[in-house]
């Protein structure tokens, strides 16, 4: 890096401007020159009345005052402020630190409006400790760069701008004031969603009509303490060696949250959707909203209070394969209909409600290509088995294994093992595929049966409402994902509570990002656009003066051509620069 002056003749005087620039070479060798930090112009003429003063905060006195900055090869003309020579040969960066995604995460804060809500909920301390601003630490870091208490504390502020965006000192992230912080969010989780809700109503006309409801579990690698909501019990991630917790969360289509619960690692999924209606019905009050779920959440208990309550609450849901079992038959009666140019469903009324067999196109050649490269495998590996010099408990067990792999696709194939003491042999262990077993899987491939008591609605959009249940699963990859929920280092039911709390306000900012650029910038995900906007630094220029002090710009370097576009396709301004600071005599200087 180095400097470069750019000189500029106006009302008959050179002016000066200033810039710090670096070099790259490009593939065909060529040196160009990348525009890093504009420093502004620091004044060569000799008539005050031509002369531009600066707001220059003072070290130890954050009141500001004028002052006119002059190359240290000129003489000071008499002027009615105070005026410093600069040595710019003596031009020094300081503690360069990420800024642009920790602007941004600011950004989306403000757009939501939580300043306006927390204020009021988090006041400051006695002691003058902004809790208000350790929780927008804790929600960007959680954002930006997720990772641990200890590692927000001991590296990542350090490293990040938002200090200087906050106006806070390191002292403002010790790990006390991490977790006091967090001791004091539950009791505003309700009053937060009702915010949240109407913010996205206001911005975004969204709608909560179609709510769409799951369930997913994280796990914790740590000693199981036999009490609280760590349990063990169904892992979605695989880890049934580890004790978990439950989170239920509701989404719109578009992904804004309406609500979540944290639930013990032990709970089942068709005990919670009946609280849950109370709790949305009690925050929100009654409306047509139609719930969407998948197989195994509700009972047929719940379904049937939810279509005869004084008030019908309507659902649309999943059924498991049995189902289609028994109403096979039934179905066979009805014709289809071609709803979408692949998707084709047959209806079937039943005691107050719409049963409805979809077909995919799509899905059909997805299953259809699954299904035959697993019985490939199966049917490979149980002839290398044929082969193979082994006793009767080996073939079973490798039996065992090859079968988890097949899943399914093993019901196809009818195995006939040796007797006990009999070698493991082609004429002892033989097998065949089950070829009306294939017919009845190659007739369903595809179809998947949906019911609901909307029994007066377009097919159509029954289908299309069920196929929104990815979104709710898109948020559980955001918040395992790109928001990193896990590992959950808290040892409490309520800490682990407020880490998850943290987790939902960051993906709060991120899918309001989300629907941002899919509005805006079509085809970014919130996580390339962070990543874009991280590449934008801060750095201190140290400028020495010729009477000893240090002047101090905090300069965020200048956007590349990517981020410019990003900045007007979302409509985003970048801010002033911040004011320069004047360093005493003899004060140290942080790095």
């Amino acid at each position: 890096m180095f400097l470069r002056v750019k000189r500029r003749f106006k009302d008959g005087k050179e002016h000066r401007y200033w810039s710090i620039v670096e070099n790259h070479r490009t593939v065909d060798n060529q040196v160009v020159q990348r525009h890093v930090l504009y420093l502004g112009e620091i004044n060569d003429g000799q008539q005050a009345s031509w002369i531009k003063t600066i707001e220059v905060i003072q070290q130890g006195n954050r009141r500001g005052k004028q002052m006119a900055l002059f190359p240290a090869d000129q003489a000071l003309p008499e002027l009615a402020c105070e005026a410093v020579r600069i040595q710019l040969n003596a031009l020094e960066l300081h503690r360069p630190r990420q800024w642009g995604a920790c602007w941004l995460a600011c950004q989306l804060w403000d757009l939501l409006d939580l300043d306006g809500f927390w204020i009021p909920r988090l006041p400051p301390s006695r002691k003058k400790t902004r809790w208000l601003n350790i929780l927008k630490t804790l929600v960007s870091y959680r954002l930006i760069s997720p990772g641990s208490e200890w590692r927000l504390h001991r590296e990542w502020y350090q490293r990040s701008a938002l200090g200087d965006l906050l106006g806070e000192d390191l002292e403002v992230i010790s790990k006390d004031k991490l977790y006091r912080c967090l001791d004091q969010l539950l009791p505003h989780k309700k009053d937060l969603f009702s915010h949240l809700t109407q913010r996205w109503a206001t911005l975004f006309q969204a709608r909560f009509d179609i709510l769409l409801y799951d369930l997913t579990s994280t796990y914790f690698e740590s000693d199981p303490p036999g009490f609280g909501k760590r349990r063990y019990g169904y892992s979605r991630d695989k880890r049934s060696d580890c004790v978990q917790i439950v989170l239920a969360l509701i989404v719109t289509p578009e992904g804004f949250p309406l609500a979540y619960e944290v639930l013990a690692g032990n709970t089942s999924d068709k005990t919670t959707l009946a609280d849950f209606l109370e709790s949305i019905e009690a925050q929100y009050g009654q409306a047509n909203r139609v719930w969407v779920m998948d197989r195994g959440i509700p009972t047929e208990e719940t379904l049937q209070a939810m279509r005869t309550s004084a008030r019908p609450i309507y659902y649309l849901v999943g059924t498991p394969k049995g189902k289609l079992t028994q109403l096979e038959q039934a179905f066979l009666t009805q014709p289809w209909q071609q709803i979408r140019d692949e998707v084709q469903v047959r209806l079937l009324p039943r005691e107050g409600e719409l049963y409805v067999l979809a077909r995919s196109d799509g899905r059909v050649q997805k299953e259809r290509a699954m299904r035959r490269r697993r019985l490939k495998k199966l049917w490979q590996r149980l002839k290398e088995l044929q082969s193979q010099k082994i006793t009767r408990d080996t073939l079973l067990l490798k039996i065992g294994a090859a079968k988890k792999e097949a899943g399914r696709v093993y019901a196809l194939v009818d195995i006939s093992l040796p007797k006990p003491r009999e070698p493991v042999n082609p004429e002892t262990f033989t097998f065949r595929l089950r070829k009306e077993k294939l017919r009845e899987m190659r007739r369903r491939e595809g179809c998947y049966l949906l019911r609901s008591n909307l029994t007066h609605q377009d097919p159509a959009y029954l289908w299309e409402y069920y196929t929104q249940l990815t979104e709710v699963e898109q948020a559980f990859k955001e918040l395992k994902g790109d928001l990193a929920i896990r590992p959950i280092y808290h040892q409490t039911d309520n800490r682990i509570e407020a880490h998850i709390f943290v987790a939902f306000l960051a993906y709060c900012l991120q899918v309001t990002l989300k629907f941002q650029a899919k509005q805006q910038a079509p085809g970014l995900t919130p996580r390339s656009i962070l990543e874009k906007f991280a590449a934008q630094q801060m750095v201190d220029v140290h400028l020495p003066t010729t009477d000893g002090r240090r002047f101090i710009l905090s300069r965020y370097t200048q956007p590349d051509k990517d981020q410019k576009l990003l900045l007007h396709q979302l409509k985003l301004t970048l801010p002033q620069q911040p004011p320069p600071c004047l360093a005493i005599k003899g004060s140290s200087v942080p790095n």
